[in-house]
């Protein structure tokens, strides 16, 4: 098995996974496993752009616009 090794780990940080490692009964390293195990497991969803604008934005209602009648393009020009 692969190891590693976690440098500059905030002794909040630490002290948090070690309670939560005793409230399942376990070590800090196998909740740690656990916790990794759980994240990889579960992907993360994945977010359309176009949608995520929508829904952040719906809320504030939406816009009339008039629009100018379309023109016909005009014919390319002729290089004789």
């Amino acid at each position: 098995m692969a190891s590693i090794t976690i440098r500059n780990l905030d002794e909040a940080l630490k002290r948090s996974l070690k309670i939560r490692a005793a409230e399942h009964g376990r070590s800090m390293e196998e909740e740690a496993r656990d916790i990794l195990r759980q994240s990889i497991s579960c992907p993360a969803p994945t977010v359309d752009l176009g949608q995520a604008i929508h829904r952040r934005f719906a809320v504030l209602g939406g816009v009339d616009l008039d629009l100018p009648p379309r023109e016909a393009t005009p014919a390319p020009p002729h290089l004789d």
